[in-house]
């Protein structure tokens, strides 16, 4: 974990911020107590921070602590944001004050068993293609406004966290994607993430996932997510299924071991199938929406996207579109989240 860390002084002396991840640091006092604020900034998308808070009486030569009569914004698991506040009980700890008292504010990333996300800046992009099934055309015009996605499929370990399971068949691999998971099963997940993380994670719609998957602004026209060589970007049926059972690949593999994308994504060619928010429509394409389109209004199956690793290449390419039901659930099938 990386520690981010900002020094103030109470006697007329600052110590320079040493990391623009906290800021705004200030005190103040209380009745018998000392109140510290601070404004936390995010490094990465999907994150929060066990703070503590340290004391010196040295310039900040040696430091004790953490401080233990605390309250407020500290301790584990806080979330981001302005206007954040230490109490400290200095009746509690007085033994600490004494001469040049200075505060050391600490905060450590706590987003290690997360889903790590990539930002995605809006845009207008050609969706569909012409040389593929059906129900990939007519291509059209999608606009998409500003988003994260997922820099990689979650994974078993970041399943098992939230949920305390782990459902996938391919299992002891805690970074391979979590597979086995219905539509269904992925609304838990995303309920139980958003209140760890305060934020509001969801599947991404379909638009999204194409934008995303081609490279967003950054596209470079690929057939495939990065490129137009299979191999370089994906796992799927001739690399991770036809040569045998007994072939080393036989099945899901580790997240990001392929080559990205435009935008630093891993696994939007193969690997498993990923779940989008969107009912399936046969005559979506036709009749969608151009801005932030959100699919059918209604219907029997939800979108899956991207291909897997028994997939032919065909399926795997980023304009290819299929269906299943809400319940159902497979070996092949896994997801990524967005936000907001």
């Amino acid at each position: 974990m990386k520690n981010l860390i900002v020094t103030i002084f109470i006697l007329g002396t600052t110590i320079p911020c040493l990391s623009q991840q906290i800021t705004n640091t200030d005190f103040y006092q209380s009745g018998k107590k000392l109140v510290i604020t601070y404004d936390l900034i995010e490094i990465k998308a999907s994150q929060t921070f066990d703070i503590s808070l340290y004391v010196s009486t040295d310039n900040g030569s040696t430091w004790q602590g953490p401080l233990e009569e605390v309250s407020g914004d500290v301790g584990q698991n806080i979330i981001v944001g302005s206007g954040s506040s230490i109490v400290w009980n200095t009746l509690r700890e007085f033994a600490m004050l004494k001469g040049k008292v200075g505060f050391r504010v600490v905060a450590k990333v706590n987003d290690k068993n997360l889903p790590e996300m990539v930002f995605v800046k809006g845009g207008t992009f050609q969706m569909g293609s012409e040389d593929g099934y059906g129900n990939e055309k007519p291509i059209h015009s999608v606009t998409v406004s500003d988003f994260y996605i997922g820099k990689y499929e979650v994974t078993q370990k970041e399943w098992r966290e939230i949920m305390g399971t782990n459902p996938s068949g391919f299992k002891d691999c805690d970074n391979c994607p979590v597979e086995r998971v219905s539509w269904d099963d992925v609304q838990e997940f995303l309920k139980k993430l958003n209140v760890k993380t305060g934020k509001n994670h969801r599947l991404p719609t379909e638009a999204e996932w194409e934008y995303a998957s081609r490279g967003g602004n950054q596209s470079k026209g690929y057939t495939y997510s990065g490129s137009n060589t299979i191999d370089n970007v994906a796992w799927y049926g001739e690399n991770s299924y036809y040569l045998g059972s007994e072939h080393k690949n036989y099945g899901t593999n580790p997240v990001g071991q392929k080559s990205s994308n435009e935008l630093g994504i891993y696994d939007m060619s193969g690997n498993v199938w990923e779940w989008c928010s969107d009912w399936y429509g046969s005559d979506y394409y036709k009749n969608s929406s151009s801005n932030n389109p959100q699919g059918a209004s209604s219907g029997t199956y939800r979108v899956l996207r991207g291909g897997a690793w028994g997939s032919e290449p065909a399926y795997c390419r980023i304009a290819y579109r299929r269906n299943d039901t809400p319940a159902y659930r497979i070996t092949d099938i896994g997801f990524r989240v967005v936000f907001p």
